[in-house]
Formats: C-alpha cells, structure tokens, sequence
C-alpha cells in the first residue's frame, strides 16, 4: 500500500535519500545538459524590443518583485520569445497539481508552468517543468525539491525512460535541469539581469522545443 502524506513538503536531500537519487552539478557532467546549455540564437527587431523592455524592467525592479511580479512581468515574456506555446502536438500549463504512487510513496506537487501533451485541461505526458516562480528560498517548500518531485511523478506517468527536461528559477536565477533515471544534472547559474544570461536562457527555451520536437514527442 502506498504511504500517503498529502502534507509533506519534501527536502532535496529527502527525496534522493527516500529514492536513491544522484545529484551531478556542472553542464560536463552529462553530453544532454552540455548540449543544451551551448544553444544559441538570435532574434527578430520586434523581439529584440521585447528583450530591451523586459531586461531593463528586470534590471531595475526584479529584487522587490513578488512571485506574481516575476510571472507576470518577466517571465511570461521570456516563455514567449523562447517560442514555449500551445499547439497541436502539446499543451502549456500553469498551475497544475499532479501526484503519483512512486517506488510505493504517494508525491503530491503543483507544477508552476508545465509543457505536456495533454487533453484540455489535463496534462498526461509532462516533459518540461519550471519551478518555482520564487523571489526567495520558501520556508514551507524547496524549489529543487519541488522540481525533482515533478520529475519523479513524470516518470511514473510517461513510463518511457526519456529524459525530463525543467527549470528551477529563484528570483533572477535560473537553473536547468535534467533527470534521468536515478540522475539529475544541474546545469550552471544564470543571472537574468545579466545581458548575455538572458539571451542564453532565451536561446535554451528555444533548444528545448527542437529537442521536444525532434526527440521527446511520442
């Protein structure tokens, strides 16, 4: 019978502890997070605009922004210049819970913005996962531990041992992250009020969809 505890709020080290986890820091350590973290790209005039509003309004206001600040202002902007949007083959989502019975421990989490094929308002098969739209560290939830439980939960539900794929984000940090099996690569940390970070984060985004497309889409 699965151990049901709807109310925990997991650490990293708990989790990797509970299922035999291996965390990996470094974008060496894994030819997939090298890869992607090596994307690049450029962008249109009318993109390019974009960039300049969003990157001076985060340079100048991100440290007193709360989390619906962040999402609001800054990074719905960044998901839309990294080409991350609903179409025929997958679905976006904010805000979604998902759970699942892993390894015989029931994981409950909510995922912030999700990539997943799905059916209306249901994802059934995520692969990409952001966490967690925080200008701080929470007292009541670590982000990584919140994104690794996403990971667990998706591998439970996808059962195709392909790679995940996520972000956790933290104020103007943004690190990327890939599970696979038992392992999770941490990629470098990415400033966003940095000029060059956030054309790199933009750049990754849009290596994900390639990737999505080409590779992770049954």
């Amino acid at each position: 019978m699965a151990k049901q505890n709807k109310e925990k709020q997991y650490k990293e080290a708990e989790l990797a502890i509970l299922f035999g986890l291996q965390r990996l820091n470094g974008n060496e350590k894994s030819p997939l997070l090298l890869e992607w973290t090596q994307a690049e790209t450029s962008l249109s005039v009318s993109e390019q605009e974009l960039f300049e509003d969003i990157y001076q309004d985060a340079t100048a206001n991100i440290a007193g922004w709360q989390e619906e600040d962040l999402k609001m202002k800054f990074i719905s902007f960044v998901l839309r210049l990294g080409h991350l949007k609903s179409n025929n083959r997958y679905t976006t989502y904010f805000e979604k819970t998902i759970f699942a019975t892993v390894e015989g421990n029931y994981l409950k989490t909510k995922s912030d913005f999700m990539v997943a094929k799905g059916v209306l308002d249901i994802p059934q098969i995520p692969y990409f996962h952001f966490q967690e739209y925080k200008p701080h560290i929470n007292p009541t939830g670590e982000s990584m531990a919140q994104l690794i439980e996403a990971f667990l939960i998706a591998q439970t539900q996808n059962a195709n041992g392909k790679p995940l794929y996520g972000c956790e984000i933290m104020g103007a940090i943004w690190r990327f992250v890939i599970m696979e099996g038992k392992t999770y690569y941490v990629s470098e940390s990415f400033d966003c009020t940095k000029r060059d970070s956030l054309m790199q984060i933009i750049a990754m985004l849009r290596k994900f969809k390639e990737i999505l497309e080409t590779r992770l889409l049954d």
